[in-house]
């Protein structure tokens, strides 16, 4: 542009020295490019990296570390990208003006700008920073990425082995009396969706724990108290909560009852199968059993109970086949799957021919129970009489017989004797 305007003005000024001119349009092209150069540099510099040289000139040095041995090095371009990459080093480091740095340095104070979590993780089980710092969970400070990016620690495909690092471990567990629950859950049917699967919404530690107020689960507060885990359950699972809440165990935990049994007593908290593998349906009965005592007993003296214990049928009928999982209902409910008039349809879910006379049957009938089965009880004392008596008499047979054999034989030797005499 500069040298084309030159042009223009030596036709009216042919005796113009422009060369001046000519020098001066060269320097701007090149300050614009030098500028341009410039700007370029600070638009591919990560965050505010570009004005923490000082710092990096130093920390970008990967097997940096401080007197007592711990790495200080900063990955630049992580940091760049991470949660903190627009902060300044100083912004954290309040304390450290210039070098050589202090001799003892402060501890970063989190915090400072996350006040409610701080204050949550306060009043936790995590409370002591100590051994729950921020980072053990959200990982080095430098590379905190948001959680819905796949790097950071607290991403949901992360969660299990963020939370694992200590309740994994035989020594985090031993040292605070707690489970390894990890393996525990990697094995369960959430742990399964999530790592195998991917599902993002499948329940992992956070889900039912929560992520900074962690409450000990004795605590009425925390999600994984007793009378709160049908709801916390419910977050996923809504349907199902429905039909519990309206159900006589939901009821009786509503009502202030903690000895009802709620998802975690029939499911574990942890290693949660698939109802419908076999080993669940193989350990159901006696689940149901830890409570109803009194009904495992007589269900253990029924053909269906036999059948599953010897042969190992996992399609044998359990508990909940009869008196449905969660809405489980009383007989005297006419919404009962076990009410008189829906016993045909109950029934006809395994036994297709299943008709009024075949729903006579007594999955639960008790021979010692004198009012509730009368006919089974006096059936049931006759045979034990008839069995008394028959050993009783064939017992003082025996001893008869034993009796009379030896006194046989003492007569016998006492023949011999005065013959030989």
């Amino acid at each position: 542009m500069i040298g084309s305007l030159s042009a223009r003005i030596s036709l009216v000024l042919p005796n113009t020295d422009f060369a001046p001119f000519r020098r001066a349009g060269t320097l701007i092209r090149a300050s614009v490019l030098t500028m341009g150069l410039v700007g370029l540099l600070l638009a591919v510099t990560p965050g505010h990296l570009r004005a923490e040289t000082d710092c990096l000139a130093c920390h970008a040095d990967k097997g940096l570390q401080d007197s007592a041995g711990h790495s200080v090095s900063v990955d630049a371009q992580k940091f760049g990208s991470s949660i903190h990459g627009v902060l300044k080093c100083g912004d954290c480091h309040a304390d450290i003006k210039d070098y050589p740095h202090p001799d003892h340095i402060a501890q970063v104070e989190c915090k400072t700008c996350h006040a409610e979590p701080s204050s949550q993780l306060a009043g936790s089980v995590h409370s002591s920073s100590k051994d729950h710092p921020c980072t053990s969970c959200h990982g080095d400070a430098h590379s905190i990425f948001p959680k819905t990016d796949a790097r950071s620690a607290v991403y949901p495909l992360n969660i299990p082995r963020t939370c694992g690092a200590c309740h994994g471990t035989e020594g985090m567990a031993k040292k605070h009396g707690l489970p390894s629950v990890y393996p525990l859950y990697m094995d369960s049917i959430h742990g399964f969706a999530l790592s195998k699967e991917g599902l993002l919404v499948a329940a992992n530690c956070q889900s039912c724990h929560g992520s900074h107020h962690i409450l000990s689960h004795k605590d009425p507060q925390s999600p994984t108290y007793k009378a709160n885990i049908p709801t916390t359950c419910g977050t996923c699972h809504a349907k199902i909560n429905v039909d519990y809440q309206g159900g006589a165990h939901g009821k009786a935990i509503a009502a202030g009852n903690l000895k009802a049994p709620v998802c975690t007593d029939c499911h574990t908290a942890h290693a949660i199968l698939q109802p419908t593998e076999s080993a669940f349906r193989m350990q159901s009965t006696p689940i149901c059993g830890s409570c109803h005592k009194d009904k495992l007993s007589t269900y253990r003296d029924t053909f269906h109970s036999q059948l599953g214990s010897l042969g190992g049928y996992v399609e044998t009928a359990r508990c909940w086949d009869c008196h449905g999982a969660h809405e489980i209902l009383p007989a005297s409910d006419p919404r009962s799957p076990i009410a008189k008039a829906n016993l045909v349809a109950t029934c006809s879910g395994c036994h297709k021919g299943a008709n009024l006379s075949f729903v006579q049957y007594q999955p639960h009938a008790n021979a010692h129970d004198r009012k509730l089965n009368p006919a089974l009880y006096f059936v049931r004392l006759f045979m034990n009489l008839l069995l008394a008596g028959v050993l009783t008499f064939f017992v003082i047979h025996t001893i008869l017989w034993l009796i009379r054999a030896r006194v046989d034989q003492i007569k016998k030797k006492s023949a011999q004797g005065e013959t030989n005499a």
